[in-house]
């Protein structure tokens, strides 16, 4: 019977060996850059939106994305680390995106980088003695995969202003490689998603919301009305009068410093307030509707960011709890896993990780797991050492 070509060694798929790999490399034609998705606006009814006027309508401007997507980077910098072998010297590269202590760590740099962009690029700096001496971080909507004809990624183009900086996929001697690190995309190979597209619905509606608010302090805060002419005689306001009429209503009545001023008609004028239909006074619940769905796509819950009307997690302990198991664990193994893959060109053996036992929102789970080894008769002192982590006593 013959045997299909994913079965047999001789056919064997292009991804599972690397001679073929390196065949396509050598024979492919010259590689040429990637143009990534993020690069290109939207094609579609509303204006195109790149990815700085996501970050700045997000990011910057909204005070809901901002605090999750601090929380975020800034709980995962703030994790405590441990290395194998102990005390490692790696572990001094990661307290800087390598700019000075000043600046955010390398790993608060990188988790916010793929929160946003969903791809993150990593430069080693080579010291005198062949060894890495910093960590870079660099900017992803500079960088370009490049790649040849079979998809395969070559090297990376780094475009800063008037400046272009080719950095290759592979460490080759004494040049290192750039590590690339990416989220999730179910329909590129190469880039990864982020969160600002999932999230930029939301973030337009309250944002639009906000201004909404802001545009009815601006008008008295309270709902508009019209001015009614009714002289009797079935004449109409001229054109000056209509001006002047309105100069003196946006100067006299418009702002929140005239709020209950009372109005002085004349000539035949009346005021006929406007009311609010319900699905207009719906706006107050579509903004906090579309806060929680901020921090949703974040990875944030809600109660951690102050938002009215959410009662998934009894308190901010289970919060807390939720947020480093479901979104900041994950996120920094994702990042120290590739760290360590990348290193060890130069420290062989090298494994970097988030040290859980200290860790406090994680202490009930420490706690749990003593007591249930400490109950255990049927282990022996050396096992139950053994479970906890904990060195062999002699």
């Amino acid at each position: 019977m013959k045997l299909p070509f994913w079965r047999t060694k001789s056919a064997a798929p292009f991804w599972r060996t690397k001679s073929a790999a390196s065949i396509s490399r050598t024979k492919s034609a010259a590689p040429s850059p990637r143009i990534p998705s993020w690069a290109t606006p939207w094609q579609g009814g509303e204006a195109p939106r790149t990815y700085e006027a996501q970050v700045r309508e997000s990011f910057l401007s909204n005070p809901v994305a901002s605090r999750a997507i601090r929380l975020v980077a800034e709980g995962a910098g703030g994790a405590p680390l441990v290395s194998n072998p102990p005390g490692h010297p790696a572990l001094a590269m990661l307290a800087s995106a390598g700019f000075g202590a000043s600046g955010p760590g390398l790993l608060e740099t990188l988790a916010a980088q793929l929160l946003l962009h969903g791809n993150a690029y990593v430069e080693v700096a080579v010291g005198p003695d062949g060894l890495p001496a910093a960590l870079f971080a660099l900017r992803p909507e500079r960088v370009t995969v490049e790649s040849d004809r079979r998809g395969w990624p070559t090297g990376y183009l780094y475009r800063a202003g008037d400046m272009l900086t080719r950095h290759p996929a592979e460490t080759q001697g004494d040049r290192a490689g750039l590590l690339h690190i990416r989220s999730f995309h179910p329909l590129d190979d190469h880039y990864g998603a982020g969160c600002l597209n999932a999230a930029s619905g939301a973030v337009a509606v309250h944002n639009a919301a906000a201004n909404w608010n802001r545009s009815l302090l601006d008008n008295a805060a309270r709902p508009s009305g019209a001015l009614v002419y009714q002289p009797g005689d079935g004449s109409a306001l001229s054109g000056d009068q209509f001006d002047r009429l309105k100069a003196e209503m946006e100067a006299a009545f418009s702002g929140a410093a005239n709020a209950g001023r009372p109005m002085l008609l004349d000539g035949g004028l009346s005021w006929q307030p406007l009311s609010l239909t319900p699905a207009e006074m719906d706006f107050a619940r579509a903004r906090d509707t579309a806060a929680r769905e901020i921090a949703l796509a974040f990875g944030v819950p809600p109660l951690l960011l102050g938002l009215p009307g959410d009662a998934t997690y009894a308190n901010y302990k289970e919060a807390n709890i939720a947020l480093w198991r479901l979104t900041l664990l994950p996120l920094t193994a994702r990042i120290l896993g590739a760290l360590s893959a990348h290193l060890q060109d130069w420290w062989p053996g090298l494994v970097l990780s988030v040290d859980r036992d200290a860790v406090p929102a994680l202490s009930e789970d420490r706690e749990r797991l003593w007591s249930q080894v400490s109950a255990a008769d049927f282990l022996t002192d050396m096992e139950k050492r053994a479970l906890l982590g904990l060195e062999a006593r002699p």
